[in-house]
């Protein structure tokens, strides 16, 4: 028998009260589950009753105890991220927004609140924003970037190598992101502890965060001063220079956007893939044995510990029905990543090796998939691989059962990753060729037409030697990674 359909605002039932000591005090107005708090400290297993309970579409309680759907079924995910008719962005739509029950201190409020940005734009808006971001990122230099990559972390290895000990998160996987970025943007000459410590204290709401979105805006407006001045071949310039006439403000906006958002998936997948390697036997052994390559290793983990377990949120934009679920106009919808990955529809066997298939909700789907996937795979396959290559012999510092995690509903990230490893010499490293002038901008129309990245593959496209396992090189080589590059993540990031 199929159960009625609810809505969020069917929660005023003086029945659905439980009786006074029963556990379900626990809970929120109307019986609903909360995604924060004490009885969320284990987010996964959350939703896991909440699937239980409700099936793929569930309502629960999101801090303030606001309403929200979580989209929890995989095939649901990709109806709701495909459907632009009926699911948005723009976060006005929603109805806490908009009755005011949305207080300005919720701390989801930097997620929530709208701005001028194509991840939240529609129509000849979104096109406008968009099309800039598309334009700059056709001009990206696939194998460039690759190369830095490798160069980067070798710079950053350099940094411990002779120590015999290091922390992979503070060390490595949260430094590598921002030294390409920088690369990307073409601001080497600012990457430093602040500018790393600021982009991953923004997001999280903190005391710091406005001094922290402060000092990251400052850069950016220099850097897009400086630009509009003296252009050059990088992405910021070719921003600027695009039909679209992006505003100074603009264009540090979107830098922004693309420089937080960046930073804190590839920071997550970097230490993920890492931490499986050093704690799974059979994992490492699949790689040692030539049987998995590491681009693998990196997709499986997509399956396994998405960087982004949630994305906040989408937004009805008319009453539909989702999985049976009464959606009204005006509810929102988390996009479920992490839960929907496992959904046991399409994951039966959670042991079971998902090699070769790349229908995993990491990057989403539809209008509004991940462009920099790429990039973001790039930078995991070749740090990782260079980075073992480096260090062969590297080991986990402690007990498994030691790691901890830093959990919040958008993410669960590794607070730290000790290892070690035998002590080894600096090698020499150029980081950074100097920039050139910017070529003509293309237009829109050109920039769609370039053809987007190969996927990544065993077989260096640069044409040295294939390293597929975690046995050592003689020198780090100048290319260790495979396949395309920037392409996906920002698309992404910025929302088409």
């Amino acid at each position: 028998m199929t159960p009625e359909p609810r809505s969020l605002t069917d929660t005023d039932d003086p029945s659905a009260a439980p009786p006074p000591g029963c556990p379900a005090h626990d809970l929120g107005p109307g019986g609903l589950r909360r995604l924060y708090g004490p009885a969320a400290e284990d987010l996964g297993a959350v939703y896991e009753k909440l699937r239980a309970e409700h099936g793929p579409v569930a309502p629960a309680l999101l801090h303030g105890d606001l309403p929200i759907w979580v989209v929890l079924g995989h095939s649901e995910n990709m109806h709701m991220v495909s459907t632009p008719s009926h699911f948005c962005r723009d976060t006005r739509l929603w109805t806490p927004m908009r009755d005011g029950t949305a207080k300005p201190d919720n701390p989801l409020m930097p997620h929530l609140a709208w701005q001028p940005l194509c991840s939240h734009a529609e129509g000849d808006e979104h096109q406008r924003l968009r099309g800039a971001v598309s334009g700059a990122m056709a001009t990206i230099d696939y194998r460039a970037i690759r190369r830095h990559i490798n160069r980067a972390t070798q710079h950053l290895v350099n940094k411990f190598c002779e120590e015999g000990r290091a922390d992979l998160v503070s060390q490595f996987a949260e430094r590598l992101p921002m030294l390409v970025l920088c690369e990307i943007f073409g601001m080497p000459e600012e990457y430093n502890d602040r500018l790393v410590e600021a982009a991953r204290d923004l997001p999280k709401g903190t005391a710091t965060a406005l001094a922290s979105n402060a000092y990251i805006m400052d850069v950016l407006m220099r850097l897009t001063v400086r630009r509009r001045a003296e252009p050059r071949d990088d992405f910021t310039s070719h921003l600027i220079n695009h039909q679209a006439r992006l505003t100074d403000e603009e264009v540090a906006q979107h830098l922004r956007l693309v420089l937080i958002v960046a930073a804190e998936s590839c920071a997550n997948l970097l230490a993920n893939v890492l931490r499986v390697v050093l704690t799974d036997p059979g994992f490492r052994a699949q790689l040692n044995g030539g049987q998995m390559t590491v681009p693998e290793a990196v997709e499986q983990t997509l399956w396994d510990e998405p960087p982004f377990s949630t994305i906040i949120a989408y937004f009805a934009k008319q009453d539909t029905e989702l999985a049976g679920q009464r959606i009204r106009q005006g509810d929102g919808l988390l996009l479920g990543i992490a839960p929907g990955n496992v959904d046991p529809r399409v994951r039966p066997d959670l042991k079971a090796n998902m090699q070769g298939n790349r229908s995993h909700l990491a990057f989403s789907g539809g209008p509004h998939e991940c462009p920099g996937q790429d990039i973001g795979r790039a930078i995991a396959d070749v740090g990782v691989d260079a980075l073992l290559n480096r260090v062969p012999d590297i080991q986990l510092a402690c007990d498994e059962h030691e790691l901890r995690w830093r959990e919040t509903i958008s993410n669960r990230h590794l607070v730290e990753l000790p290892v070690k490893f035998a002590p080894s010499p600096r090698q020499e490293v150029t980081l950074s060729a100097s920039a050139e002038s910017v070529p003509s901008q293309r237009s829109g129309a050109q920039a769609a037409e370039q053809p987007r990245p190969a996927a990544p593959h065993p077989v260096d496209t640069l044409g040295a030697s294939p390293s597929p396992s975690l046995s050592p090189s003689p020198s780090a080589p100048e290319e260790t990674g495979r396949g395309g590059v920037f392409h996906r993540l920002l698309r992404w990031l910025v929302g088409k």
